[in-house]
């Protein structure tokens, strides 16, 4: 059945050639989720489109259909939002890759919309990236179901304790680590607090959650590479 959607707010994931005229390009809207559109004709160099469909810039869209893949109608270009430069830039592209390998399509997740747009907004003003990565990276798993356990040691029960050190396990979170146990890598309590907190000031808090949610990202994603992830390192190689 064909409908109209019309006064969505969304942003441009990604773009691919679809014929010598159009493109396909998936967006990520608050209420429909990710959705992939038809822009005809946004390959003409006089299209009216061909500059709206920008990476990273807060749209207006309306769009029709009832396929797989529907028609875009209009966009509309939001503005006030400066565009994304170097490694803030990059960090973006890992942003859309996550949602582009992880979330459903036509999956609606307000609550992921607000945390990708606070993300976006916090690059743009080039503030620090870990707070708002984190807050992003938490909130994906959190809509997709697998939310993070960061308060409670799993198998006592017992409140983390900041001064304690943890071993974090995959889909059910972490437990007290014990001497000579020989667990590959531990996380220390208070950087699960700040976690759960969003407080990412101490340099050991930044580093551990990384290296955390990294770990649970690959294991969502089920192995499958970041792109954008690959093309970081070998910049910072160089």
């Amino acid at each position: 059945m064909s409908k109209r959607v019309d006064g969505q707010a969304a942003y441009v994931l990604h773009l691919h050639p679809y014929s010598e005229t159009s493109l396909v390009v998936d967006v990520f809207t608050r209420d429909h989720g990710r959705v992939p559109l038809l822009a005809r004709g946004a390959r003409r160099p006089r299209s009216a489109m061909r500059g709206m469909l920008m990476s990273f810039q807060p749209l207006e869209l309306g769009w029709f259909g009832g396929g797989e893949v529907k028609t875009l109608a209009k966009a509309e270009w939001l503005g006030g939002m400066p565009l994304l430069g170097g490694r803030c830039l990059l960090l973006g592209y890992y942003l859309n890759e996550l949602l582009l390998k992880m979330l459903p399509r036509e999956d609606a997740h307000g609550a992921l919309f607000d945390a990708y747009a606070a993300a976006l907004r916090a690059l743009a003003g080039g503030g620090a990236d870990a707070p708002e990565l984190r807050r992003f990276e938490k909130t994906l798993l959190k809509e997709l179901g697998y939310g993070l356990t960061l308060e409670i040691d799993v198998e006592s029960g017992l409140p983390v304790a900041p001064e304690g050190e943890y071993a974090y396990l995959i889909e059910r979170g972490p437990v007290r680590s014990r001497v000579g146990a020989g667990e590959a890598a531990t996380i220390s309590g208070k950087t699960l607090l700040d976690m759960a907190a969003d407080d990412y000031a101490d340099p050991r808090t930044r580093l551990e959650s990384r290296q955390l949610m990294r770990q649970l990202i690959a294991h969502h994603m089920g192995g499958k590479p970041l792109q954008s992830r690959r093309v970081f390192i070998e910049l910072q190689e160089l």
